[in-house]
């Protein structure tokens, strides 16, 4: 049968720019919220992007970056032949290797720990003391640890009347990393664990009715029902630091260092900060950052990757 051609024609589908206008005038206070975090991206994040050619280039600051030659990797190669390449990508890898496998699943550990506890007025006390840390600036942090492990500090104290010898922690080169991991994991631990909170809270109730029914008690529970659940946050969250294994804040690291332990301390943020702060050498210490961001790049991406094809779970 011939259709008429005066039969209506079907409606069109509306466009992917009429779908955004209507989704933004019905949620248009959710995208208000939008507007300063994409603000922020965009001037601390992108916007520095460009100075990124001073990197490729003999960076004069009365020429500015536009006026400046060129001169292609040289910076590159002059870092990557420095003495202090190995050290400090030695340095950044082994604290990162280190706070991967003791202080990222600390969080994870306290989670599931506090899930577990049915006083909820206990475990409320016990969440809050654990953020607290997190509130107090690195300086503050920074200082409370030399005050804590100087000479005269409450710690030698103890190893003293204990029968032990007063030790100059933060002088010797083999206590650096474990100080810095185990104080890292006293201040980010309670923040750290919010996520995991989260995602145990999303676990579907019927699942752990369904394993009492099985005869699984708490331990079983959170081993085959809480862990399986969190599977996904785990695996995102570890892809992200595994992509921040080159990337380590200057701060902590220049406050608590000293020219005795440059040898275990000494990372590519810190000496990028020496470089390009103190030394005011911009054109080379842009050339350090950018190669660890490069490197970070790749490390994330192999991360995923390798997440994709072992498991179904990946950042995208």
């Amino acid at each position: 049968m011939i259709q008429s051609v005066y039969a209506p024609a079907k409606a069109a589908r509306p466009g992917l720019g009429s779908r955004f206008v209507r989704a933004v005038r019905k949620y248009k206070y959710l995208y208000l919220m939008l507007i300063l975090p994409i603000a922020y991206y965009l001037i601390f994040c992108y916007w520095p992007m460009y100075g990124l050619q001073i990197a490729f280039k003999k960076y004069n600051i009365r020429l500015g970056v536009e006026g400046s030659p060129w001169i292609g990797l040289y910076h590159f190669k002059d870092y990557f032949t420095d003495a202090y390449f190995w050290k400090v990508v030695r340095n950044t890898l082994l604290i990162n290797v280190y706070t991967l496998i003791f202080a990222f699943p600390a969080p994870i550990l306290l989670a599931l720990l506090l899930n577990e506890l049915r006083n909820e007025y206990y475990k409320k006390i016990v969440q809050s003391i654990s953020y607290v840390p997190h509130f107090l600036s690195t300086v503050v942090i920074c200082g409370m640890i030399v005050n804590f492990l100087s000479n005269s500090g409450p710690i030698n104290d103890l190893i003293e009347r204990f029968g032990g010898e007063r030790v100059q922690f933060l002088m010797i080169p083999g206590y650096f990393r474990t100080i810095y991991v185990a104080t890292g994991i006293w201040q980010n631990v309670g923040w750290s664990s919010i996520i995991y909170f989260a995602a145990i809270a999303n676990t579907d109730p019927q699942l752990y009715e369904a394993a009492i029914i099985d005869g699984a008690g708490r331990f079983k529970q959170a081993v085959h029902v809480t862990i399986p659940s969190i599977i996904p946050t785990i695996t995102i969250m570890l892809i992200m630091q595994v992509g921040s294994m080159l990337s380590l804040g200057y701060e902590k690291i220049i406050l608590l260092y000293n020219g005795s332990t440059y040898e275990t301390a000494d990372v590519i943020s810190s000496y990028v900060y020496r470089k390009g702060i103190l030394g005011a050498d911009y054109s080379y210490s842009s050339a350090v950052g950018m190669f660890s961001s490069v490197l970070g790049l790749i490390f994330i991406y192999g991360a995923n990757w390798f997440s994709r094809t072992v498991s179904e779970n990946s950042l995208w």
